[in-house]
């Protein structure tokens, strides 16, 4: 057993208010490094997941079955948590050709341009043509702008770029010191209701079985979290807008998931999400503050829409603050932040160095994973709506945190192929790592192959 794991384990079950009997129930093997790294991302990989899996246990105690140990081995959990998969034997591409590092006048920034209207957009404020230029074109460009001048200028129009930054710049400014006020996340009642009438479950059930989960996400933190849910039983509804893009991710994220299209800008549309919405335990939703509020979707609506439900929201730099607003995704936020300066500082490199995988997003999953299971209990305990909020960049703060790792850059490389699985999919036949953690009597299963987006009707 790895003291320092289940210390982190346990930091994340007292604050999510679950009782301190169940950790019992939890092995952790393996010990950081387990991936190149000067942070403990094989530890936060494998608390956050080991936290969400116990906690969808308890979710099933409350329904009159034992509690049951779970395991989760920490090469395992960080294997998984680099998301590698391939569909037909082909592994796709992880970056469009324009995503990654420039130099600036004064410093570096970090465009995420795996959206084409992301990508076209910072192409035409560089005063380029998205149809001619190239990564040369765009890289000369930025060198007659300042790093912070062109972060502010993609935010303002929208866009997704951010700043290289070190942890004590990032400290220095507004949004730094936001996020280190706000805690790892919230669980907070937010309206009146009765318990919901679950069913007691047999011995042999997932623990999630006949929980209803509606997942509003795309990209990668929402996505994993309803992942995580449906591989402890949960039957997730993934609900995507015929009108906006996904990325190739969606594959292996899909695994265990219904997935329909609905049009939340037609009255056809927000009356289907009504009706999913009635019928629903848990809404998951990764969109910008207020859009699904603007729509008619927001917690407070969802709750007296249905009373008792559980509404998790999570964001790019949390619910507070001045960037709280902002997009971002893990790559960005690990910029900003100062993850990407420190990692090369620790590799006695000049070059930006990333995280070996994209673990904001990751455990940020997880961790909307386990709010989702604690406000479960909670609602099962004392009636009550519940909205719960994560964000990458407080799961940034987080592992921060978490301090740091010795001769991290030294550990040798480790195979994936132990791990793999081979499943049927709607995209073809998909190979993945299969889910890391390990429970004693109801192993977790997909109950759904994984389904591009419309191949459901929106209704349960």
């Amino acid at each position: 057993m790895n003291p320092d794991a289940m210390n982190t384990l346990r930091s994340l079950w007292q604050q999510a208010g679950l009782p301190e009997a169940a950790l019992g129930y939890a092995e952790l093997t393996g010990v950081d490094p387990v991936l190149p790294s000067s942070f403990a991302v094989g530890t936060a990989a494998q608390a956050t997941i080991a936290a969400a899996a116990l906690a969808a246990c308890e979710v099933g105690h409350l329904r009159k079955v034992p509690r049951q140990r779970v395991s989760v081995d920490m090469i395992h959990a960080a294997l998984e948590c680099q998301a590698w998969f391939s569909v037909n034997g082909e592994v796709p591409p992880q970056w469009d050709k324009f995503s990654g590092l420039y130099r600036c006048a004064d410093g570096v920034v970090r465009l995420h341009a795996n959206f084409a209207h992301h990508r076209d957009g910072a192409l035409r404020l560089l005063g380029l043509d998205p149809k001619l230029a190239t990564r040369d074109d765009a890289q000369q460009a930025l060198l007659d702008w300042r790093a912070l001048d062109f972060e502010a200028a993609t935010a303002d129009a929208g866009l997704v770029a951010t700043a290289l930054r070190t942890f004590e710049q990032w400290d220095a400014t507004e949004p730094g010191a936001a996020i280190a006020a706000q805690p790892l996340f919230t669980i907070e009642r937010i309206g009146d209701a009765q318990p919901l009438a679950l069913e007691p479950l047999r011995g042999d059930a997932r623990p999630l079985t006949g929980i209803r989960t509606l997942e509003l996400t795309r990209i990668l933190a929402g996505p994993v979290g309803g992942k995580a849910l449906a591989a402890y039983g949960s039957d997730v509804m993934l609900v995507n807008s015929p009108r906006l893009p996904n990325i190739a991710a969606i594959a292996d994220t899909s695994r265990g998931k219904r997935s329909a299209h609905v049009d939340l800008d037609t009255e056809a549309g927000r009356a289907a999400m009504s009706g999913l919405v009635r019928g629903a335990h848990v809404l998951v939703q990764g969109y910008r503050p207020h859009s699904l509020a603007q729509r008619g979707f927001g917690p407070l609506d969802v709750a007296r829409l249905r009373p008792g439900i559980v509404y998790v929201s999570l964001s790019a730099y949390g619910h507070r603050g001045p960037w709280a607003g902002r997009r971002g995704f893990d790559s960005l936020v690990q910029t900003a932040m100062g993850f990407n300066a420190a990692e090369a500082q620790a590799a006695g490199q000049d070059a930006p160095r990333p995280l070996p995988m994209q673990i904001l997003d990751e455990a940020t999953g997880y961790l909307i994973a386990l709010g989702a299971s604690a406000a479960l209990c909670r609602q099962q305990r004392e009636g009550g709506s519940w909205h719960v909020q994560v964000s990458l960049a407080q799961t940034g703060q987080w592992l921060r945190n978490l301090g740091r790792v010795e001769n991290g850059f030294a550990v040798q490389p480790v195979s994936r192929e132990p791990y793999l699985e081979a499943l049927a999919s709607g995209f073809g036949e998909l190979r993945s790592v299969r889910h890391s953690a390990r429970l004693e009597r109801t192993p977790v299963t997909w109950a759904w192959p994984s389904m591009p987006p419309g191949s459901s009707l929106p209704q349960w």
